[in-house]
């Protein structure tokens, strides 16, 4: 399947070679509202039925293609119960990029959801960036969460905001392109360390990834 929406994903065949960024990614939210199911579907093109919780975080890598630019994602799914909470800092820590996760069909969980992009917005690097997904959109007629209430509160909040399902694979992959557009991809000539703000240029072949799927059907 496909990791790119469109043909505008392409790497553009007539320019030089792919500039390649590097970038972390961490996904926050409650405990099963489906953020591991997201990144294997992802990542692998997978969904597991009964999905263990994650202990702690488990760590992936997935790339994307844009128009001159391959973007590497090194992405960081934490643990969603109480008792890692305290670990979530270690891991948001320098990341350039965070998709938080809620159950559209859980209220709660969308409250929690606020509470880590405020904790992300204090905490975290003043530059990341911050998508929102409401999890579970192929069991919306069970919805608690109205699809114009997250939206209004993303829009309220400077945030990327989509309803996906990892079951159906609905903007799985568009969440993470999107992220990957609203990343500074440039590097600053002489400035080394910028991983923080603008991600690492790795400049070499394609990146290693769990199969990439972005730059081929």
């Amino acid at each position: 399947m496909a990791g790119h929406s469109g043909g505008s994903n392409r790497p553009n065949s007539t320019a030089g070679p792919n500039k390649i960024c590097q970038f972390k990614l961490v996904l926050l939210g409650e405990s099963a509202v489906g953020k591991s199911s997201l990144v294997l579907r992802f990542v692998k093109g997978q969904v597991h039925e009964f999905q263990e919780s994650t202990i702690g975080a488990a760590f992936l890598t997935q790339t994307v293609c844009l128009d001159d630019t391959t973007v590497k994602f090194e992405i960081w799914d934490t643990a969603g119960q109480e008792r890692y909470h305290s670990l979530a800092p270690m891991y948001y820590r320098g990341a350039q990029a965070a998709i938080v996760v809620y159950d559209i069909t859980n209220k709660d969980t969308f409250e929690r959801a606020q509470n880590w992009v405020k904790e992300l917005q204090r905490q975290a690097n003043p530059d990341i960036v911050i998508a929102l997904a409401g999890n579970k959109a192929d069991i919306s007629d069970k919805r608690a969460v109205e699809h114009q209430e997250a939206q209004a509160y993303a829009d309220n909040s400077s945030l990327l905001f989509m309803e996906t399902s990892a079951k159906t694979a609905v903007n799985v992959n568009e969440v993470f392109i999107a992220v990957a557009k609203k990343l500074p991809k440039s590097d600053p000539q002489g400035r080394s360390g910028q991983a923080a703000r603008t991600g690492v240029d790795l400049n070499n072949s394609a990146p290693q990834s769990h199969g990439s799927r972005c730059c081929s059907n």
